[in-house]
């Protein structure tokens, strides 16, 4: 298992379409991804689950990748994480 913290830029956060695009992203792969935010822990390809994290502009996220492919997911997400997501 590997993982990588950022920070999300976007200005609306990882709500709505930024949130679907990441979802979209994580089921590209097989490995289970995990993200966690402060005390909560949720599954990375569950759209219902990222949202319940109210992972606003400002906040600090874990990504958590296990699997074979680990290593292309979490770099695929950090890159979809730095873009602009609106």
């Amino acid at each position: 298992m590997i993982s990588k913290k950022i920070t999300i830029r976007n200005q609306s956060g990882l709500h709505a379409r930024p949130a679907t695009l990441f979802v979209k992203e994580t089921n590209k792969f097989k490995s289970e991804i995990r993200v966690r935010k402060e005390d909560k822990e949720v599954n990375g390809k569950s759209i219902l689950s990222i949202l319940t994290l109210e992972a606003i502009q400002g906040s600090t996220i874990e990504i958590k990748a296990d699997g074979i492919d680990e290593t292309e997911a979490l770099d695929a997400l950090i890159t979809l994480l730095s873009s602009d997501l609106e």
